[in-house]
């Protein structure tokens, strides 16, 4: 009997916790996903795992995503048919796999002219970027919209507490 309650528990555990762990990422804060702003000084200092979400806000019509496979396609604005597009005005990507991510407004001339695009690098768990010049201590960065990483974590330890004082009661 404890045992069957020791197993559920563990599997309610395994089950919550890789996504307590995961981080959302609102691209571009509160200005959302629009021309005319620098979405790689947006991602520079975050790190974006497998299994963090990207949330891109815009107006519904005025803008789209699409998500392009190769670097050269990114660089040159290139609108492939074969992209995934998405156009809901919220759209939610979850980053499954580690590696180079690229993705641009399709919309008229917005990649091209109001450098609507963001490239970002996917680790894989585990995995960690390589340290980047510290910002002139006369710049504070902004505040991000990105869940961090130590609430995270200490809701993921606090599950994992959580789980070991259920057992004990039983």
């Amino acid at each position: 009997m404890a045992n069957s309650k020791l197993l559920i528990i563990l599997v309610i555990v395994a089950t919550y916790v890789p996504s307590i762990l995961a981080t959302d990422f609102v691209v571009g804060d509160a200005t959302g996903w629009t021309t005319k702003f620098d979405y790689q000084k947006w991602a520079e200092g975050k790190e974006f795992r497998v299994g963090d979400k990207l949330i891109f806000n815009y107006p519904q019509g005025a803008h789209n995503l699409m998500r392009i496979t190769d670097a050269a396609s990114y660089q040159q604005c290139v609108k492939s048919p074969n992209a995934r597009t998405s156009s809901s005005g919220s759209d939610e990507i979850i980053l499954s796999s580690p590696g180079k991510k690229w993705y641009i407004c399709g919309v008229g001339q917005h990649c091209e002219v109001g450098n609507q695009k963001l490239a970002i690098t996917v680790l894989a768990e585990g995995e960690t970027l390589p340290p980047v010049s510290a910002p002139s201590p006369s710049t504070t960065p902004p505040p991000s919209a990105a869940t961090g990483r130590t609430a995270s974590l200490f809701y993921g330890f606090m599950a994992v507490v959580a789980a070991f004082v259920g057992i004990l009661m039983v």
